[in-house]
């Protein structure tokens, strides 16, 4: 599928600087740019490229100023990196929504309601009592209990397991071999020695707009639900245990953790591998950093914490700063002590 520049700018609201009929067929990273491919600039790190590039059109910022000339076309937006994003978005939605109707190979309870536009692929699953909303698409060997309830415009990529009763709210993606629903980790120790499991009858609710990575589990409330709040977005491989709730707009990275019944509030931004203890409340716009252990409640709200157990940003700078040379110092302790 081809675009030209003027298209471009009409549908991102973009000036044009250079060939109105300039055209692209596919997107590529602006090192990379060929003829025909449709590149950004967003971060300066890259601005060199901009001037070598083979690219037919590039996207830039309104204010970024050029120091030299360009061979391609230019499309000013007010955010490059937002506008690349709504047309990647666009060019994916355009192939999966060509998907519609059930394979004959599929099973769908014929107690389950499918909506309009509804796609169920090979050897997926929809379990008694179960409602999917209009134009969502089911990739195959998708897993969906009873009584579960998906909303409009949703994608559940090859492998998604979603147990009994839980919610899934409207556009939500969530990719492949996630499980939503599984059992939370609730064991009481006896008597003997050994464990006795607590059944877990709660369940999972996801509200709008919501993105989960592969492989990521969020596990049923041991009563009540388990919480993910609108605009959500959650990397590969993340566990979210039961009865945790996280708040609006929150981000969080591959590999964390997060115990059971901890709360994290809206807009926090959380890396890679971090670890949150069980029964703990995160402030609104709290930022962790990679590898960082949180074991007590933050009541501070848009402060930035690093470290195992963390420390706010500026105290861990300080405090890494002495640890770097404890060595030294020591050694200088022994010699005094002789």
């Amino acid at each position: 599928m081809q675009f030209t520049a003027e298209t471009l700018a009409e549908y991102l609201h973009g000036d044009i600087e250079g060939n109105r009929e300039a055209a692209a067929s596919t997107v590529a990273r602006i090192e990379q740019g060929q003829q025909g491919a449709l590149c950004f600039l967003a971060n300066p790190k890259y601005e060199q490229y901009v001037y070598t590039t083979k690219a037919s059109i590039v996207l830039i910022n309104r204010g970024f100023e050029l120091k030299q000339p360009v061979t391609c076309t230019l499309i000013r937006v007010d955010n490059a990196y937002e506008a690349i994003a709504s047309l990647l978005d666009l060019y994916n939605s355009m192939k999966t929504l060509r998907k519609k109707g059930r394979s004959w190979r599929a099973h769908v309870s014929w107690r389950a309601k499918l909506g309009r536009g509804v796609w169920v692929g090979k050897f997926a699953h929809v379990g008694r009592n179960s409602k999917v909303g209009n134009d969502t698409k089911i990739f195959p060997h998708v897993y969906i209990g009873e009584n579960v309830s998906i909303g409009e415009n949703c994608i559940l990529y090859p492998g998604v397991r979603i147990y009994q009763g839980c919610k899934v709210g409207n556009n939500c993606i969530i990719h492949a071999n996630a499980v939503v629903g599984s059992d939370g980790f609730g064991f009481a120790p006896t008597a003997d020695g050994s464990y006795k499991k607590i059944p877990q009858i709660g369940h999972v609710v996801i509200e709008d707009n919501v993105e989960i990575g592969a492989n990521t589990v969020i596990d049923r409330a041991t009563m009540d639900a388990t919480i993910i709040r609108k605009g959500v977005k959650l990397d590969n491989l993340i566990q979210v245990a039961h009865n945790v709730e996280i708040g609006e707009n929150t981000v969080i990275a591959a590999q964390t953790g997060i115990s059971g019944s901890s709360k994290i509030g809206r807009q926090c931004v959380i890396a890679g591998q971090v670890g949150l203890a069980g029964h703990i409340t995160i402030a609104n716009r709290t930022t962790i950093g990679a590898q960082a252990g949180i074991g007590t409640t933050i009541k501070t709200e848009g402060e930035t914490l690093l470290g195992s157990p963390a420390l706010p940003y500026r105290t861990f700078f300080k405090a890494y700063a002495i640890f770097r040379h404890l060595p030294e110092l020591k050694k200088q302790i022994d010699e005094m002590a002789q």
